[in-house]
Protein backbone atom coordinates (compact mmCIF):
# COMPACT_ATOMS: atom_id res chain seq x y z
CA UNK A 1 0.00 0.00 0.00
CA UNK A 2 1.29 3.66 -0.64
CA UNK A 3 -0.94 4.98 1.98
CA UNK A 4 -3.02 4.29 5.07
CA UNK A 5 -5.20 7.50 4.44
CA UNK A 6 -8.43 5.76 4.47
CA UNK A 7 -8.19 2.24 4.61
CA UNK A 8 -10.16 0.45 6.81
CA UNK A 9 -8.40 -2.05 9.50
CA UNK A 10 -9.96 -4.56 11.36
CA UNK A 11 -8.18 -5.09 14.51
CA UNK A 12 -8.58 -7.67 17.26
CA UNK A 13 -7.04 -7.34 20.56
CA UNK A 14 -7.39 -3.43 20.38
CA UNK A 15 -8.33 -2.67 23.58
CA UNK A 16 -4.45 -3.03 25.04
CA UNK A 17 -1.07 -3.43 24.53
CA UNK A 18 -0.10 -3.83 21.05
CA UNK A 19 -3.36 -4.13 19.55
CA UNK A 20 -4.00 -0.70 20.93
CA UNK A 21 -0.70 0.70 19.90
CA UNK A 22 -1.45 -0.77 15.67
CA UNK A 23 -4.65 1.29 16.03
CA UNK A 24 -2.96 4.37 17.14
CA UNK A 25 -0.54 4.03 14.60
CA UNK A 26 -2.70 3.37 11.33
CA UNK A 27 -5.73 5.91 12.65
CA UNK A 28 -2.40 8.20 13.03
CA UNK A 29 -1.64 7.79 9.15
CA UNK A 30 -5.24 8.63 8.49
CA UNK A 31 -6.97 4.90 8.26
CA UNK A 32 -10.61 4.00 9.52
CA UNK A 33 -10.21 1.56 12.77
CA UNK A 34 -12.85 -1.66 13.46
CA UNK A 35 -11.42 -2.19 17.02
CA UNK A 36 -12.30 -5.91 18.42
CA UNK A 37 -11.96 -6.89 22.01
CA UNK A 38 -13.79 -8.30 24.82
CA UNK A 39 -12.84 -5.97 27.15
CA UNK A 40 -15.92 -3.13 26.93
CA UNK A 41 -13.75 -0.63 29.13
CA UNK A 42 -10.76 -0.82 26.96
CA UNK A 43 -12.59 -0.72 23.58
CA UNK A 44 -14.48 2.11 24.73
CA UNK A 45 -11.42 4.34 26.14
CA UNK A 46 -9.78 3.51 22.80
CA UNK A 47 -12.90 4.68 20.90
CA UNK A 48 -12.88 8.09 22.76
CA UNK A 49 -9.18 8.53 22.83
CA UNK A 50 -8.72 7.91 18.74
CA UNK A 51 -11.81 9.55 17.82
CA UNK A 52 -10.92 13.04 19.80
CA UNK A 53 -8.01 12.75 17.31
CA UNK A 54 -10.22 12.48 14.71
CA UNK A 55 -10.00 9.25 13.40
CA UNK A 56 -12.75 7.20 12.39
CA UNK A 57 -13.62 4.21 14.71
CA UNK A 58 -15.99 0.99 14.78
CA UNK A 59 -15.88 0.12 18.31
CA UNK A 60 -16.87 -3.90 18.61
CA UNK A 61 -17.26 -5.75 21.65
CA UNK A 62 -16.74 -9.16 20.51
CA UNK A 63 -15.41 -12.98 22.08
CA UNK A 64 -13.09 -13.76 18.81
CA UNK A 65 -13.98 -16.93 20.32
CA UNK A 66 -17.14 -17.61 19.16
CA UNK A 67 -17.89 -19.32 15.79
CA UNK A 68 -19.94 -16.57 14.45
CA UNK A 69 -17.85 -13.82 15.87
CA UNK A 70 -16.07 -12.64 12.70
CA UNK A 71 -19.09 -12.53 10.32
CA UNK A 72 -20.48 -10.15 12.69
CA UNK A 73 -17.35 -8.21 12.86
CA UNK A 74 -17.17 -8.11 8.94
CA UNK A 75 -20.82 -7.21 8.41
CA UNK A 76 -20.67 -4.52 10.86
CA UNK A 77 -17.39 -2.75 9.03
CA UNK A 78 -19.29 -3.30 5.51
CA UNK A 79 -22.23 -1.72 6.75
CA UNK A 80 -19.93 1.60 8.37
CA UNK A 81 -17.12 1.60 6.01
CA UNK A 82 -18.32 -0.34 2.65
CA UNK A 83 -14.94 -1.99 2.55
CA UNK A 84 -12.05 -3.86 4.61
CA UNK A 85 -8.56 -2.91 3.90
CA UNK A 86 -6.33 -4.46 5.99
CA UNK A 87 -7.00 -7.32 8.83
CA UNK A 88 -4.61 -7.54 12.03
CA UNK A 89 -4.74 -10.99 13.83
CA UNK A 90 -3.81 -9.83 16.95
CA UNK A 91 -5.55 -11.07 20.26
CA UNK A 92 -3.59 -13.81 21.99
CA UNK A 93 -3.91 -14.88 25.72
CA UNK A 94 -1.75 -16.80 28.34
CA UNK A 95 -2.05 -19.63 30.10
CA UNK A 96 0.87 -21.31 33.25
CA UNK A 97 1.23 -24.30 34.40
CA UNK A 98 3.85 -27.44 34.23
CA UNK A 99 3.09 -29.86 30.82
CA UNK A 100 1.11 -32.37 33.34
CA UNK A 101 -0.69 -29.55 34.74
CA UNK A 102 -2.48 -27.88 32.23
CA UNK A 103 -5.97 -30.06 31.38
CA UNK A 104 -7.18 -30.18 27.87
CA UNK A 105 -10.05 -28.13 28.31
CA UNK A 106 -7.51 -25.07 29.14
CA UNK A 107 -6.17 -26.12 25.80
CA UNK A 108 -8.80 -26.08 23.84
CA UNK A 109 -9.74 -22.71 25.28
CA UNK A 110 -6.43 -21.04 24.37
CA UNK A 111 -6.50 -23.00 20.58
CA UNK A 112 -10.22 -21.38 20.07
CA UNK A 113 -8.94 -17.92 21.00
CA UNK A 114 -5.48 -17.61 19.81
CA UNK A 115 -5.37 -20.28 16.87
CA UNK A 116 -9.08 -20.78 15.34
CA UNK A 117 -10.06 -16.46 15.75
CA UNK A 118 -7.15 -17.03 13.08
CA UNK A 119 -8.90 -19.59 11.40
CA UNK A 120 -12.15 -17.88 11.05
CA UNK A 121 -11.12 -14.59 10.30
CA UNK A 122 -9.59 -15.96 7.43
CA UNK A 123 -12.41 -17.62 6.74
CA UNK A 124 -14.45 -14.25 6.60
CA UNK A 125 -11.98 -11.64 5.39
CA UNK A 126 -9.85 -13.79 2.45
CA UNK A 127 -12.37 -14.05 0.00
CA UNK A 128 -13.31 -10.42 0.63
CA UNK A 129 -9.52 -9.54 0.03
CA UNK A 130 -9.52 -11.92 -2.75
CA UNK A 131 -12.37 -10.27 -4.98
CA UNK A 132 -11.43 -7.05 -4.68
CA UNK A 133 -7.78 -7.74 -5.33
CA UNK A 134 -5.91 -5.85 -3.15
CA UNK A 135 -5.41 -5.74 0.90
CA UNK A 136 -2.58 -6.74 3.83
CA UNK A 137 -3.40 -9.15 6.52
CA UNK A 138 -0.85 -9.32 10.35
CA UNK A 139 -1.16 -12.01 12.33
CA UNK A 140 0.89 -11.87 15.54
CA UNK A 141 2.56 -14.60 16.36
CA UNK A 142 5.41 -14.60 18.95
CA UNK A 143 9.38 -15.53 19.66
CA UNK A 144 7.53 -18.48 21.57
CA UNK A 145 6.54 -19.37 18.19
CA UNK A 146 9.77 -18.74 17.01
CA UNK A 147 11.95 -20.92 18.92
CA UNK A 148 11.30 -22.69 22.44
CA UNK A 149 12.73 -21.14 25.91
CA UNK A 150 9.71 -21.83 27.75
CA UNK A 151 7.34 -25.21 28.57
CA UNK A 152 5.29 -23.44 31.59
CA UNK A 153 2.98 -21.94 28.42
CA UNK A 154 3.07 -24.71 26.17
CA UNK A 155 -0.94 -24.18 24.82
CA UNK A 156 0.06 -20.45 24.05
CA UNK A 157 3.23 -21.13 22.47
CA UNK A 158 1.90 -24.27 20.70
CA UNK A 159 -0.95 -21.64 19.16
CA UNK A 160 1.77 -18.88 18.18
CA UNK A 161 4.44 -21.69 16.21
CA UNK A 162 1.04 -22.41 14.08
CA UNK A 163 0.30 -18.77 13.23
CA UNK A 164 4.09 -18.48 12.01
CA UNK A 165 2.97 -21.31 9.57
CA UNK A 166 -0.51 -20.35 8.94
CA UNK A 167 1.06 -16.60 8.20
CA UNK A 168 4.40 -18.27 6.06
CA UNK A 169 1.19 -20.11 3.84
CA UNK A 170 -0.66 -17.16 3.18
CA UNK A 171 2.17 -15.24 1.88
CA UNK A 172 2.94 -17.99 -0.60
CA UNK A 173 -0.80 -17.79 -1.89
CA UNK A 174 -1.76 -14.30 -0.95
CA UNK A 175 1.74 -12.30 -2.57
CA UNK A 176 1.22 -13.14 -5.83
CA UNK A 177 -2.69 -11.62 -6.18
CA UNK A 178 -1.51 -8.46 -4.77
CA UNK A 179 -2.45 -8.91 -1.00
CA UNK A 180 0.61 -8.70 1.73
CA UNK A 181 1.10 -10.45 4.58
CA UNK A 182 3.37 -9.69 8.12
CA UNK A 183 4.05 -12.11 10.76
CA UNK A 184 4.51 -9.80 13.69
CA UNK A 185 6.89 -12.11 16.23
CA UNK A 186 6.80 -10.02 19.25
CA UNK A 187 9.78 -10.43 21.88
CA UNK A 188 9.89 -8.55 25.20
CA UNK A 189 6.97 -5.99 25.15
CA UNK A 190 5.20 -4.10 28.07
CA UNK A 191 1.78 -5.11 27.77
CA UNK A 192 -0.77 -6.51 30.02
CA UNK A 193 -1.35 -9.85 28.31
CA UNK A 194 0.08 -11.59 31.69
CA UNK A 195 -2.56 -9.64 34.14
CA UNK A 196 -4.59 -12.31 34.85
CA UNK A 197 -3.17 -15.86 33.40
CA UNK A 198 -4.59 -18.67 34.75
CA UNK A 199 -2.49 -20.77 36.94
CA UNK A 200 -2.69 -24.61 36.93
CA UNK A 201 -0.89 -27.26 39.30
CA UNK A 202 1.54 -25.20 41.37
CA UNK A 203 2.46 -23.33 38.80
CA UNK A 204 5.63 -23.33 36.69
CA UNK A 205 8.69 -20.60 36.56
CA UNK A 206 8.20 -17.64 33.84
CA UNK A 207 10.86 -18.34 31.58
CA UNK A 208 12.11 -15.40 29.63
CA UNK A 209 13.28 -15.81 25.94
CA UNK A 210 16.33 -14.13 26.59
CA UNK A 211 18.09 -11.25 28.92
CA UNK A 212 19.42 -9.37 25.51
CA UNK A 213 16.40 -8.74 24.50
CA UNK A 214 14.97 -5.55 26.26
CA UNK A 215 11.34 -4.52 27.42
CA UNK A 216 9.29 -2.33 24.65
CA UNK A 217 6.81 0.17 24.98
CA UNK A 218 3.87 -1.12 22.71
CA UNK A 219 4.20 1.98 20.95
CA UNK A 220 7.14 0.93 18.77
CA UNK A 221 5.81 -2.19 17.82
CA UNK A 222 2.73 -0.47 16.35
CA UNK A 223 5.14 1.66 14.55
CA UNK A 224 6.79 -1.61 13.21
CA UNK A 225 3.83 -2.68 11.72
CA UNK A 226 2.47 0.55 10.26
CA UNK A 227 5.76 0.85 8.33
CA UNK A 228 5.19 -3.40 7.51
CA UNK A 229 2.05 -2.36 5.88
CA UNK A 230 3.46 0.42 3.71
CA UNK A 231 6.87 -1.07 2.98
CA UNK A 232 4.78 -5.21 2.37
CA UNK A 233 7.52 -6.85 4.67
CA UNK A 234 6.45 -10.22 5.90
CA UNK A 235 8.69 -10.84 9.26
CA UNK A 236 8.79 -8.54 11.70
CA UNK A 237 10.32 -9.21 15.09
CA UNK A 238 10.36 -6.71 17.43
CA UNK A 239 14.15 -7.58 18.26
CA UNK A 240 16.44 -7.52 15.25
CA UNK A 241 18.77 -10.14 17.70
CA UNK A 242 15.95 -12.96 17.29
CA UNK A 243 17.55 -13.43 13.70
CA UNK A 244 21.23 -14.72 15.58
CA UNK A 245 19.10 -16.46 17.90
CA UNK A 246 17.07 -18.50 15.35
CA UNK A 247 20.39 -19.78 13.23
CA UNK A 248 22.58 -20.78 16.52
CA UNK A 249 19.05 -23.34 16.92
CA UNK A 250 19.07 -24.56 13.63
CA UNK A 251 22.62 -25.24 13.47
CA UNK A 252 22.55 -27.36 16.51
CA UNK A 253 19.19 -28.12 17.57
CA UNK A 254 20.58 -30.84 20.56
CA UNK A 255 22.69 -28.17 22.21
CA UNK A 256 20.70 -25.61 21.65
CA UNK A 257 18.27 -27.62 24.01
CA UNK A 258 20.57 -28.49 26.21
CA UNK A 259 21.64 -24.29 26.01
CA UNK A 260 17.38 -23.80 27.27
CA UNK A 261 17.65 -26.55 29.97
CA UNK A 262 20.72 -24.82 31.56
CA UNK A 263 19.10 -21.43 31.77
CA UNK A 264 16.30 -22.80 34.18
CA UNK A 265 14.98 -20.53 36.31
CA UNK A 266 16.54 -20.60 40.15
Amino acid sequence: METLRDKVAVITGAASGIGRAIAHALANRGAHIVAVDLDQEGIEALTGDLSGHGAAVLPQHVDVSDPQAFEGIRSAALQRFGGVDIVVNNVGVLTNGLPQDIPVAEWQRILDINLMSVVRSNAAFLPLLLDQGAGHVVNTASFAGLFTYSYDRLPYAATKAAIVQISEGLAIYLRPKNIGVTLLCPGPVLTNIAAAVPTFGAGAPLRIPGEQFELLDPAQVGELVADAILRNRFFVPTHAGVIEELRRRVDDWDSYIDYQISREPQ
